[in-house]
């Protein structure tokens, strides 16, 4: 697809590294060498792959970006990908500011927060190992992690070249093993029901992730809305970005940006899933260009579920950063299923269900989420019944709590928005939790672990 250039419009002029994980469009054209990445420059047309998780590119516009309060919606620059209504490839974005003026990208990155930065399943500082499997043709690429997972890219009899980096093309990239690092999100991926293989899109604040539109992409989407109404692509804003801490910072401009594979994930018969990226271009203050602010987001549910109940994480975004979690009224396609005040999912049925999520008082402000509940779950709750009840004492609580009718079980405490706070391994009951630093609230207290686990709900004083 051809779109037409904005007139003075700011594009990448410059890609500074392109390092890929391995994947079934490296090593190839158009997608996947570095002549590759030069297509970047100058326009929104271009061809990039960046491969599985970890694989990175760095670029720059021209001129610094900056974060100018009248751009449309917030956002700064938009980054284009080949993304569609149900496959997107999300790449996560840093950016960084030439702090020491001497023109290269040797300062601080800081990630720009998108709507899964907040979930308690995001990993930080996730490094994967991928190890050359040799050869000339293509052949499963291993790899493992930091945590002693381990898996493979896999070969297709589509594209046949090798997946590993070549040293020809990429003489940075180690001939035997390599790692990549960054940041991790889980993603919606359902490979399980082909040929409807899915990757759902982010909220907000990943690359590859919505599709194109038909507007000029000078003018940013707005990414808090679901429609494409302008360009399309995914807008960032750099009033998102984070330290290493997660706090916020407040960049007035930014020099240098970096996109990299966020999810590693297989895609079924469609491949491994793979960033793309086709250009970017920095967006004009335009104050007249206005539109909702406010999001609310909802942490995806497995594909299908076998448990009894869920913790269920939601977030409420204005301007892309969280605020205090609004009072939320829960609706259910179904009656065997229930949210009680603390976000907690309650389930007795099986079958396809769909929860909506409603701020009230703000009828605009909504979200859902869908699974698949397994008739297996009336095994679990079957099994639940059997056990003995855990009890939580004292409740309400200042200080210090207990849990009775446990030994050497797993605990983990969960706040109201969902966010795992605190995990105890092998606790036995008597033991104490301490709980001093915990703010005023509800809390959720999951004791064990699959099928036999139960929920306690915590008042804290």
């Amino acid at each position: 697809m051809l779109f037409p250039l904005g007139a003075g419009a700011q594009y990448i002029s410059q890609v500074i590294d392109y390092m890929p994980a391995p994947g079934q469009f490296i090593n190839s054209m158009p997608w996947g060498s570095p002549i590759s990445a030069s297509s970047l420059v100058g326009g929104v047309n271009g061809s990039l792959s960046l491969g599985a998780y970890g694989g990175k590119v760095v670029f720059r516009f021209a001129e610094a970006v900056e974060n100018h309060p009248d751009n449309p919606y917030g956002m700064d620059f938009t980054i284009f990908g080949n993304a569609t209504s149900e496959w997107s490839e999300p790449g996560v974005v840093w950016v960084m500011k030439d702090e020491n003026e001497n023109g290269l990208a040797d300062d601080t990155w800081y990630e720009l927060a998108g709507s899964d930065y907040h979930f308690s399943n995001t990993l930080r500082e996730y490094e994967v190992s991928y190890t050359n499997p040799g050869g000339a043709e293509a052949r499963d690429v291993p790899w493992f992690d930091q945590l002693g997972n381990s898996g493979a890219i896999k070969a297709n009899t589509i594209h046949t070249q090798p997946y590993y980096p070549v040293s020809d093309s990429f003489p940075d990239v180690p001939g035997d093993t390599y790692a990549l690092y960054g940041t991790l999100i889980q993603g919606a991926v359902d490979v399980d029901h082909p040929p409807l293989i899915k990757s759902l899109r982010r909220s907000f604040g990943y690359t590859d992730n919505q599709i194109r539109g038909s507007g000029s992409h000078t003018i940013p989407d707005n990414p808090y809305t679901l429609e494409v109404e302008h360009s399309g692509g995914d807008a960032f804003d750099i009033g998102w970005a984070v330290n290493e801490e997660g706090s916020y910072v407040d960049l007035d401009q930014i020099h240098f940006v970096k996109v990299q594979t966020g999810v590693l994930h297989e895609g079924g018969w469609l491949g491994e899933i793979s960033t793309e990226i086709t250009g970017a271009v920095v967006v004009a203050p335009d104050h007249t260009i206005t539109g909702m602010l406010d999001l609310l987001v909802i942490q995806d549910l497995p594909v299908e579920v076998d448990t009894g109940s869920i913790q269920l994480e939601l977030y409420m975004f204005h301007k892309g950063r969280p605020v205090s979690l609004p009072q939320i009224q829960w609706t259910s396609s179904e009656e065997w299923a229930s949210v009680d005040e603390s976000n907690m999912l309650f389930l007795s049925g099986s079958g396809a269900l769909t929860l909506n999520a409603r701020v009230v008082g703000e009828p605009s402000i909504t979200a859902s989420v869908s699974t698949l509940v397994s008739p297996e779950i009336q095994v679990a709750l079957k099994d639940r019944q059997l056990q003995a009840p855990s009890t939580l004492y004292p409740n309400p609580a200042r200080d210090l709590v207990h849990v009775t009718g446990v030994e050497k079980v797993n605990i983990s405490l969960y706040g109201s928005t969902g966010k795992l706070l605190m995990q105890i391994e092998s606790y036995t009951a008597g033991d104490a939790i301490n709980i001093q630093e915990l703010s005023p609230g509800f809390y959720l207290l999951k004791v064990g672990e699959g099928r036999s686990a139960s929920f306690l709900k915590l008042l804290k004083q």
